[in-house]
């Protein structure tokens, strides 16, 4: 066995290459599709017969860029994300994630990592409404025009920008930014997963059409209506106080689907006035609706009330829930009641047998308007004006009762913008004990130079996230300091950035630097951190697994998962290195093992009796960056 060195092109230097492992699903279900390695459309048409849709005019979405946009979500990203401990709260221990980034690349870096692991995905995205901020995708190279953007490199004047209304493909910008997003956001989602999107009337008709492409019409649950004024804007004939959130689901067939809790107002419905054992109950229509050829005639019959004497039929149309039989038996257990007034039969329902929970109405009315966002805002920045644009935590918050019924999944926000989402699920954690886990991403969006935030030394959207989710966490922890140990209130921070490998890093532009250098594969101004967490989004690893390190030899070597991965990147390996690498995994005894080291780390000699003296201890998948 000899060390296998991990170059350019490997499945280990980028992101999950999508097109690849579509062509190999095509290919477990039609095999004969394939000739030397190609797609044979003639074969695959064949096959599926008249499922073709050979026709000029047909039912179908689409706009200029669409072909592009769906190439993109498919095209592999060569980026990474750097670890950044100075500006994370509790990095050791917390299972959260911050990302600052495009989320484009960020989504496809997580493809691997997190691939249907997702159970709820909220968005926020720009509006479209020719004023708000719209991501300016380069197709050709997304990573560098992220730097061009964010200024880690000259610019030539790609910026961040507006959509104005005047541009001939106004729909369409915004469209094919959010298409390539969704389709990768669909891939990270739990096949019992769910996604709800906020939108105003400029994109609901387009983003429904674009949803329902990516993930199914049947997969649609609802378009629920938040009202997000309390009274109508006085400058208008008309109105408007709402927007739309757009509900789908992963699997129609496998959603699972919370309640709300039950607040004082329905509890205090029911009362116990006659002493029942069942405890307290609401009186209850005993009679169904028989329209449609649904009336049961075994159903019609008379109900005696036992102190009047007087006999009580259905209403016309209708009839009684239950057959003769069934409803004696709950007359006998005292379940029907008679009223007062009319002596009208009626069913008793209990508290403790109907469901422990609300549901929750498509018209949302009492969940908090735009003005509670910023009075939020205003509270936890203890300033007035940080940010005034979020969703309030009353709204968010019943959506991740409905979106997370167990409390112990994942929820990505990858248009995350002042951190909303993340406050929300830190408070509803605080709650009930909950351990969800979010994943937050945003793009370093410049505030205005004109705006408090900026004034108050907030320079870039993502600084406003990270210390409103720091602050979040901080007045948990002093309102409730009992609580602490048991709850998760940090959050670990990565950056967006090009691969720490110079070999990793797609076409280098000068081939002669590169070349020169390559025996020093690692960029200079990268430490090992750096790469560690890089192998873990490039081999699908989580980026919060446990972590430990230990010094041998004088070499720093990582323990990634309790001995899943074991990685030295550091220079002068000798053998002694991997004999201790080979005891930790005995030690550790993990199902799976393999061992990276950096491969001008250590002399031919060295590198071929360490590979040797792992295979002794049963690791034989070494590699070599």
């Amino acid at each position: 066995m000899s060390l296998e060195k991990i170059t350019q092109g490997a499945e280990q230097t980028k992101s999950l290459d999508l097109v690849n492992e579509n062509i190999q699903k095509l290919k477990e279900l039609f095999p004969e599709v394939l000739a030397e390695g190609k797609i044979d459309f003639k074969v695959l048409q064949e096959i599926l017969g008249e499922e073709i849709e050979e026709g000029e005019e047909y039912y179908r979405f689409t706009w200029a860029g669409k072909a592009q946009a769906r190439r993109e979500a498919h095209k592999p990203s060569t980026g990474t994300l750097r670890p950044c401990k100075e500006e994370s709260v509790d990095w050791d221990t917390t299972q959260n994630l911050y990302i600052e980034g495009d989320n484009l690349e960020v989504l496809k870096l997580m493809q691997k990592s997190y691939a249907n692991k997702v159970k709820m995905i909220y968005i926020d995205p720009p509006y479209n409404t020719g004023n708000d901020f719209v991501y300016k995708d380069d197709y050709k190279d997304n990573l560098k025009n992220y730097q061009e953007i964010t200024g880690q490199i000259d610019s030539e004047g790609n910026k961040l920008a507006t959509n104005s209304d005047s541009d001939g493909r106004y729909h369409s910008n915004w469209l094919n930014m959010m298409y390539p997003r969704l389709r990768l956001a669909r891939n990270l989602l739990k096949e019992d997963g769910v996604i709800f999107i906020s939108i105003d009337d400029n994109e609901v008709e387009n983003l429904k059409k674009v949803c329902h492409e990516i993930f199914g019409e049947e997969n649609f649950l609802e378009c629920l209506i938040w009202k997000k004024r309390a009274t109508p804007p006085n400058d208008r004939n008309i109105g408007r106080i709402h927007e739309f959130i757009l509900c789908y689901c992963k699997d129609i067939n496998s959603k699972k689907l919370g309640l709300l809790p039950r607040d004082e107002k329905s509890i205090d419905r029911y009362s116990n006035p006659d002493n029942d054992s069942r405890g307290p109950w609401v009186a209850s229509d005993l009679s169904a609706n028989g329209k449609g050829g649904r009336i049961v005639q075994s159903c019609i019959y008379p109900i005696k009330n036992p102190s009047s004497g007087i006999e009580y039929y259905p209403s016309e149309g209708r009839c009684w829930l239950f057959n003769r039989e069934k409803m004696d038996e709950f007359i006998t257990q005292g379940r029907i009641g008679f009223r007062e007034n009319t002596g009208a039969p009626y069913l008793k329902r209990y508290l403790n047998e109907v469901r422990q929970g609300l549901t929750l109405p498509t018209i949302l009315t009492e969940f908090g308007f735009s003005s509670t966002s910023a009075s939020e805002a205003d509270k936890i920045f203890e300033k007035k004006g940080i940010f005034e644009y979020a969703k309030p935590t009353t709204l968010l918050e019943p959506l991740l009762r409905i979106g997370v019924p167990q409390n112990n999944e994942i929820i990505l926000d990858f248009f995350s913008g002042s951190g909303t989402t993340a406050q929300a699920i830190l408070q509803l954690n605080n709650e009930d004990f909950g351990r969800r886990k979010f994943i937050m991403v945003q793009i370093p969006e410049p505030t205005d130079s004109k705006s408090e935030a900026y004034k108050t030394g907030y320079k870039t959207l993502t600084a406003i996230g990270k210390e409103r989710i720091r602050r979040a966490g901080k007045k948990i922890a002093e309102v409730n300091p009992d609580k602490v140990k048991d709850l998760d209130l940090g959050f670990k921070v990565f950056k967006l950035d090009s691969s720490n490998i110079k070999g990793w890093d797609g076409n280098p532009e000068d081939l002669e630097t590169s070349l020169f250098e390559a025996q020093e594969n690692i960029k200079a101004d990268r430490t090992e951190e750096d790469v560690l967490f890089e192998i873990l989004l490039k081999y699908g690893l989580d980026l919060t697994l446990p972590i430990e390190e230990k010094v041998m030899e004088g070499k720093k070597v990582f323990n990634v998962g309790f001995g899943a991965l074991f990685i030295c990147l550091a220079d002068g390996i000798t053998n002694k290195v991997a004999e201790g690498i080979g005891a930790w995994k005995q030690e550790l005894n993990p199902a799976t093992c393999r061992v990276i080291f950096k491969d001008s780390g250590f002399t031919d000699v060295e590198k071929a009796n360490a590979v040797q003296t792992l295979k002794r201890f049963g690791i034989n998948e070494v590699k070599s960056i």
